[in-house]
């Protein structure tokens, strides 16, 4: 019943919440940790590594039902929980991992127990590990300018990596929200695009001048329709960004570039799309921006995520100081 019900909630995940594929796929791997902790736990020898793993994007078939009746969910416990956790921390797993899977396993109990498929919640009243706030990667003005150099603009792909670079920094935009970008959610007259965030929520946030003429001369650019020898012409018509092959590009793509313009700019680090949008915020942040119009243009569900930024901005705290001190 453990298999059956872990597919029935990614399913719900996905139709009734509306959920991301990444959002779906990240449960799946966490109740597929449980699934693994409960085959070595529970199951006799000879019965251990039952195959197939939980598939995020696939439905609960026949077959998995001669597996499944081995793995009970009402038989897991508060206490089974609990074991589960050490496991996790005697493997040495990483405390956010681990409050990622409680947390996973928490929402996934809570459904079943909806469902009326077990009669308590075994998560309840279990406490998540403490786990210190990271303070996100920041760049300077002059270290942003030094990435942004690296696209060869004289070559299509290049022209399009630089158009990213500047869009991120303008907006501060995630990875997943550029590359699922269209066409008509462009508005070069308003300076605004529509973004398509987590949980699917929609937003419109503006852009600056500068990132709408890059957008605008990568749409026309005159390469783009044309097969070369280094790239194909274009196949998606709808998409703004586009790979090599003509298609939309990925979010994994755009990772993978990242890492080679930070090689060649000889930065410190681990310089990341991720970093962009932590650094264009604390920059609004030193420049007077307030924290509710960055949670409004990030995305941001809680305030709380968006005040990460007054740790990273020493400049702010800086005039902040200066300011108020009774001896300034």
């Amino acid at each position: 019943m453990f298999i059956e019900a872990a597919y029935r909630f990614l399913e719900y995940l996905r139709i009734v919440k509306n959920a991301s594929e990444h959002t779906v796929r990240n449960y799946a791997i966490d109740l597929n940790a449980l699934k693994e902790y409960l085959e070595h736990d529970f199951l006799p020898e000879g019965e251990q590594q039952l195959p197939p793993k939980i598939r995020y994007n696939e439905a609960y078939s026949e077959r998995l039902k001669m597996y499944d009746s081995l793995l009970k969910l009402e038989a897991i416990s508060r206490k089974t929980i609990r074991g589960f956790l050490a496991y996790l921390s005697e493997h040495q797993v990483h405390k956010r991992t681990v409050v990622r899977r409680l947390s996973s396993l928490r929402s996934f109990f809570k459904y079943t127990l909806t469902q009326k498929w077990i009669s308590t919640n075994p998560t309840e009243e279990l406490e998540s590990p403490r786990v210190e706030k990271k303070v996100p990667n920041s760049l300077s003005y002059d270290q942003v300018q030094a990435l942004f150099d690296q696209p060869d603009v004289k070559t299509l792909l290049g022209f399009r990596d630089r158009v990213i670079m500047e869009l991120f920094y303008s907006s501060g935009l995630r990875v997943s929200e550029l590359v699922a970008l269209d066409r008509h959610e462009f508005d070069p007259k308003n300076l605004l695009i529509k973004l398509k965030g987590k949980g699917k929520k929609e937003r419109i946030i503006p852009i600056t001048k500068n990132a709408a003429d890059w957008i605008s001369a990568y749409l026309t650019h005159p390469e783009r329709c044309v097969e070369t020898d280094g790239h194909l012409a274009q196949q998606d018509p709808d998409a703004i960004f586009l790979n090599r092959l003509g298609t939309r590009l990925t979010t994994r793509s755009v990772d993978r570039k990242f890492d080679k313009y930070l090689t060649a700019s000889g930065l410190i680090g681990k310089v990341t799309p991720h970093t962009i949008r932590h650094t264009i915020a604390t920059h609004w942040l030193e420049n007077g921006m307030d924290l509710k119009t960055i949670q409004m243009i990030l995305g941001h569900t809680s305030l709380a995520t968006t005040t990460i930024y007054t740790q990273v901005s020493k400049s702010l705290k800086k005039k902040v100081y200066d300011q108020t001190h009774p001896r300034a």
